[in-house]
């Protein structure tokens, strides 16, 4: 009597793929340089800026054309370089302090999702990915999850650069309004925020694929018009309902923009 053995094939389900995605994708970033250097870059930008206005404070620059006469002004304390209280930051000024600070981190980031979809597609990694394993919806969610993690990590990098800029050049570091609870829930809102801008990036990094310029200068341009909403929506006194407001802001353009993405992918050619 003859036995017989049943194959039994394990459902490749959608979180098994995600879990597979995620873990190479994690492995990925956390072994390239790029990630590092962009640390390090977020790092060593906020205590060049505390350092060099604070060595510059009050000079004075004439232009040879018109002979209009500006004044360089410092930062008065440490916690500028991450935000303002509500109502200054209503409007987005163009003055240093409202130009050089934690939010420049948000176009850091475009830098890093733009490069690392990019080489998917000019190493020819993503068609052989598609071919082989992975729906394109998986992609587009490990991505824009890995996105979000390297986005935060450089937001906590400003921050540590700032605390190290703010000792050497001597500024105080009293919380004033906002006090130690607004600047923490400030923190939390920007790093949920930057799943908006990620899941931007995104979209332009799968539009542009191997096309890097294409990308960064889609992201950028994007992100610009979004870059007003920050100062708004994470004033440096933030609250719990400005934390929720951003979480639920990324989680909901996440959402709608990978859909997008997804569709991106699915209507167009990989090469």
């Amino acid at each position: 009597m003859e036995m017989t053995k049943k194959v039994k094939f394990e459902s490749n389900s959608f979180g098994k793929r995600l879990k597979s995605m995620l873990k190479v994708d994690f492995r990925r970033m956390f072994t390239t340089p790029l990630f590092y250097i962009m640390l390090g870059v977020c790092l060593v930008v906020p205590i060049l800026i505390l350092v060099m206005t604070t060595m510059m404070d009050g000079t004075v620059t004439v232009d040879p054309n018109t002979g209009v006469e500006t004044v360089i002004e410092a930062f008065d304390n440490v916690w500028q370089t991450i935000g303002s209280v509500s109502g200054e930051g209503a409007a987005m000024s163009m003055d240093l302090t409202g130009m050089c600070n934690i939010n420049l981190v948000y176009f850091f980031a475009a830098v890093l999702v733009c490069l690392f979809i990019s080489d998917d597609f000019r190493s020819g990694y993503a068609k052989n990915l598609f071919t082989v394993r992975a729906k394109k919806s998986d992609y587009v969610i490990s991505k824009t999850l890995i996105g979000f993690i390297g986005g935060a990590c450089m937001i906590l990098a400003f921050f540590a650069g700032a605390m190290l800029g703010g000792a050497i050049s001597g500024l105080p570091f009293d919380t004033g309004a906002a006090g130690t609870t607004g600047i923490v829930m400030c923190l939390l809102a920007k790093i949920f925020l930057i799943a908006v801008f990620v899941s931007i990036y995104v979209l332009m990094s799968v539009i542009g694929k191997q096309k890097l310029w294409q990308s960064l200068v889609g992201s950028l341009m994007v992100g610009m018009l979004f870059f007003m909403m920050i100062p708004m929506l994470t004033p440096l006194d933030s609250g719990i309902m400005n934390v929720i407001m951003c979480l639920a802001g990324g989680a909901v353009f996440s959402g709608g923009i990978g859909m997008i993405s997804n569709k991106v992918l699915n209507s167009t050619s990989l090469v």
